[in-house]
C-alpha cells in the first residue's frame, strides 16, 4: 500500500507517521509532501528514509492509495481534489471540505458509517476541539437526546501549529524567569510583556486570549462556528443548539472544555458516568466523578479523552456539567485520521 502525507513535516504530520507505525499499519511506500522549503529534505521514518517532495499536479499522486492532508485550507482546496482525481482516497484535516454535503465529516467511534458517503473521494476530520468534545457528548446524545450545549474551550498553542509553540516558548524565556516576578505583577506597565507576536497580537505567556480564530458572523470566531456546525453535522442534528466561547491558553499540548449540556430525556450525572465509563476512547475516574480534574499536562500523549468534574446542574433538570480534555495532536488530529484510514481500508 502506498500512502502519502501532505504536510508530513508539520506537528500533525509527524505525529501521523508515528501513530501509523504504533498501530502497525502495513505501508509498502510512504510519500511525504511538504512545502518548497523542505523539498529534498531526508526524513528518517519507521518506514525507512523518505525524501520530501512538493505536490503540484494530480500526477504527483499517481499510485497513491490514500493521501492524508494536514495543510492550510487554500492548499488543501487545491490539492485534495487532485489527489482524488488521481484515484487516491483522501483524508483531509483542513477545514476546507468539512461542511461539503458530499464529504463525510467523521469521528470513527461516532459515525464511521458515514465514510461510505464520500462521493468526492474525500473524508474530512473535524477540528481538534470538536473531536475532543464529541467523544464525550456523542454517547450521551445517543442515550438521552442532546438539546443544548454551552461550551467554553481552553485551547493549547499547538492548535496554531509549530508557530504557536515557538511563540509561547519564546515569550516564556523572555519573561517567565524574572526572579522577583515583577514583570508579570506589573504587566500593565510593561509594554514588552504585553506585546504579541506573529501568531497572536497579545502576549500568550502568562495570559489567556478569549479569541481563538478570527471574528466572523455575529461576533463569533471561526473556531466557535466550527465547533457548533461540525457538531451538528457529525451528530446528524441541524437543530442542535450550541453556543461556545473559545479561549487560547498558555499550554503547549492539550485542549480542554467546560460543558453545560441539556437533554430531552431524564439524565443525572450518575447515569452519564455509567455511559462514559463504558465508552471506547473515553476515560473517567469513577471513584470521584465530581472531584477528578484531568489536566492537559497529564493527558498529553494519551489516546483517550478524559472527563472529570461531572455533576448535575442544580438550576434546571436534565442538565449536567463536566470538564473534558484531550491531546489535540493525537485524538484531536492524527489519531482520528489514522482511525478513519483503518475503517476505510475495510470497505
Amino acid at each position: 500500500m502506498k500512502i502519502a502525507i501532505l504536510g508530513g513535516t508539520g506537528l500533525v504530520g509527524t505525529e501521523m507517521i508515528s501513530i501509523l507505525s504504533e498501530r502497525k499499519f502495513a505501508i509498502d511506500e510512504l510519500v511525504i509532501f511538504a512545502s518548497s522549503r523542505s523539498e529534498g529534505k531526508k526524513i528518517n521514518t519507521p518506514y525507512g528514509e523518505v525524501v520530501c517532495k512538493v505536490a503540484k499536479t494530480s500526477d504527483d499522486f499517481n499510485g497513491c492509495d490514500y493521501v492524508i492532508i494536514d495543510v492550510d485550507d487554500p492548499i488543501a482546496a487545491e490539492l485534495a481534489p487532485l489527489a482524488a482525481q488521481a484515484g487516491a482516497r483522501v483524508i483531509d484535516k483542513s477545514a476546507t471540505f468539512r461542511m461539503d454535503t458530499n464529504v463525510p465529516l467523521v469521528i470513527p467511534e461516532i459515525n464511521a458509517a458515514d465514510i461510505v458517503n464520500a462521493k468526492r473521494g474525500i473524508v474530512s476530520t473535524p477540528n481538534c476541539t470538536t473531536t475532543v468534545l464529541l467523544m464525550a457528548i456523542a454517547p450521551l446524545d445517543a442515550q438521552f437526546e442532546l438539546d443544548r450545549m454551552v461550551v467554553s474551550s481552553y485551547q493549547s498553542v499547538s492548535g496554531a501549529g509549530k508557530a504557536g509553540l515557538d511563540e509561547l516558548q519564546t515569550q516564556w524565556k523572555q519573561h517567565a524567569f524574572d526572579d522577583d516576578l515583577n514583570g508579570f505583577v506589573s504587566s500593565h506597565e510593561n509594554e514588552s510583556l504585553l506585546a504579541g507576536g506573529s501568531v497572536w497580537n497579545k502576549a500568550i505567556a502568562g495570559n489567556v486570549i478569549p479569541l481563538a480564530g478570527s471574528i466572523k458572523q455575529d461576533g463569533y470566531t471561526s473556531e466557535e462556528i466550527k465547533l457548533c456546525k461540525e457538531s451538528q453535522k457529525i451528530l446528524h442534528n441541524d437543530d442542535l443548539r450550541i453556543t461556545a466561547t473559545c479561549v487560547r491558553v498558555p499550554v503547549f499540548v492539550g485542549h480542554a472544555m467546560t460543558v453545560n449540556a441539556s437533554f430531552k430525556k431524564d439524565i443525572t450525572a450518575l447515569q452519564a458516568k455509567e455511559i462514559l465509563q463504558n465508552t471506547n476512547g473515553v476515560y473517567i475516574d469513577v471513584a470521584d466523578i465530581e472531584g477528578t480534574y484531568p489536566t492537559p499536562l497529564e493527558i498529553a500523549g494519551a489516546d483517550d479523552i478524559h472527563v472529570g468534574r461531572l455533576r448535575n446542574d442544580l438550576t434546571q433538570p436534565n442538565t449536567i456539567n463536566f470538564w473534558v480534555t484531550g491531546d489535540n495532536l493525537r485524538k484531536g488530529a492524527a489519531l482520528n485520521a489514522a482511525q478513519i484510514l483503518e475503517e476505510w481500508v475495510q470497505l
